[in-house]
């Protein structure tokens, strides 16, 4: 099963464009999941203390879990997220709180070291930029995740970044990117 996580907000978002680009180029079906129409939220205590409980039984049959389970099942995983304020939009961040499940994405062993057990060879971070493109607090820390906790070993960038500066023609740049998606 592929996976699309989508956190475009914007109705025409180039950052989707791009990311059904992909998803065109891998070919078949897909599961998308729109975060902005999740009902997402972040852990609070009465949610953590519930899911520490049931982690600590070995019960994810809880609704709770749904997320996480999905996450780990998808055999790729593309991530649309648009660079914003030098990150990614805040839902993504929320999704991951709520899938970054001990004993569903990861385990650790014996000497207390992360095991991932997600069964995606490959994610894809697509994402588009106003101006220029610093990956530290978005897609690298999205790689990190995989290749450290979640066991998915291969991560790709797929980015149009200098869409919003003065005399650029922020089109010319997406079909540019599209175009080449699609050929390779």
């Amino acid at each position: 099963m592929k996976l699309y996580i989508n956190c475009c907000l914007r109705k025409g978002s180039r950052t989707n464009r791009l990311a059904k680009a992909v998803l065109q180029k891998l070919g078949g079906d897909y599961t998308e999941l729109k975060l902005y129409e999740e009902n997402l939220r972040p852990l609070d205590s009465e949610t953590l203390n519930k899911r520490t409980a049931l982690i600590e039984q070995g019960d994810f049959g809880d609704k709770i879990f749904d997320y996480a389970k999905q996450f780990a099942a998808a055999d790729t995983i593309v991530i649309g997220a648009p660079y914003w304020d030098l990150s990614f939009p805040a839902p993504l961040k929320t999704y991951i709180e709520n899938i970054y499940v001990t004993g569903v994405v990861s385990e650790y062993d014996e000497k207390g070291m992360p095991r991932g057990l997600c069964k995606a060879e490959r994610l894809y971070y697509v994402t588009t930029a106003g101006g220029p493109y610093d990956p530290t607090y978005s897609y690298g820390y999205i790689e990190s995740l995989c290749k450290n906790f979640f066991g998915i070993p291969d991560t790709r960038l797929i980015k149009a970044e200098m869409l919003d500066i003065a005399g650029n023609d922020a089109e010319k740049i997406l079909i540019s990117e599209i175009d080449r998606i699609l050929a390779e």
